[in-house]
């Protein structure tokens, strides 16, 4: 669980939520989104928590990592990368935010459309980066 392997796939696993989760829901997002929002209101920082924000980045790539190396039988292919961050995104993307539009006004259906979309790139990017550092760095 804490191989050289595992710890260096979350390092960039934790890079790349930070940026692209930056890419993604910030520079392409923000304009997807709006007109999109539910009703609820103040939900939102102005200014984004950025400690707790890299706090988060760590805990999803670790435990991303730990999952996809138990689940990807020592084959560390980018296809097989891709398929795991596709299955993950399906569950957050759409299976868990689903959960928030049925139960809380924070985006209407084509704002939670978007964000499923959204997540379905975002962890088929982490497959791959975690596929690629698992197929280059051998643990000892």
């Amino acid at each position: 669980m804490f191989s050289k392997t595992n710890l260096i796939s979350t390092l960039v696993g934790a890079v790349w939520s930070y940026v692209g989760g930056y890419l993604l829901w910030s520079m392409l997002g923000s304009s997807l989104f709006a007109g999109h929002e539910g009703t609820a209101t103040g939900l939102w920082k102005e200014t984004p928590d950025q400690v707790h924000n890299i706090i988060a980045g760590v805990i999803m790539a670790f435990a991303f990592s730990t999952i996809y190396s138990k689940l990807s039988n020592s084959e560390h292919s980018i296809s097989n990368g891709a398929t795991y961050g596709l299955l993950v995104g399906l569950f957050v993307g759409f299976g868990e935010r689903w959960y928030d539009f049925a139960f809380a006004n924070m985006m209407d259906i084509t704002g939670t459309i978007i964000n499923g979309i959204l997540n379905l790139v975002f962890y088929c990017i982490l497959g791959i980066l975690t596929s690629m550092v698992y197929n280059k760095v051998k643990s000892a």
